[in-house]
């Protein structure tokens, strides 16, 4: 099986849902965060600065869980055209 090679579409997603995250994950070590999902820290980084553009679905839903963040919104967030995090007024 051959695999579509990413857009750079698909990288700024990714990017983005680093960037999410991180910010999720707050003042928490990457290594605790990392322990309680079941992945190595270095997965956790890769995601996190978006050398892993498109992890697993249910890694995400796994990390979401731990992190406190709903899918819908990790969803809106990530999207082509939302910032990262939400502007304030």
């Amino acid at each position: 099986m051959v695999r579509v090679p990413l857009t750079p579409q698909d990288h700024e997603r990714g990017r983005r849902l680093g960037e999410v995250l991180r910010a999720a994950r707050g003042p928490r070590s990457m290594t605790s965060v990392a322990t309680a999902v079941g992945m190595s820290p270095e997965t956790l980084r890769k995601i996190e600065t978006g050398r892993v553009p498109t992890p697993a679905f249910f890694t995400v839903v796994t990390l979401c869980t731990e992190l406190g963040v709903p899918l819908d919104q990790l969803a809106d967030r990530c999207a082509a055209d939302a910032p990262a995090e939400p502007r304030s007024a």
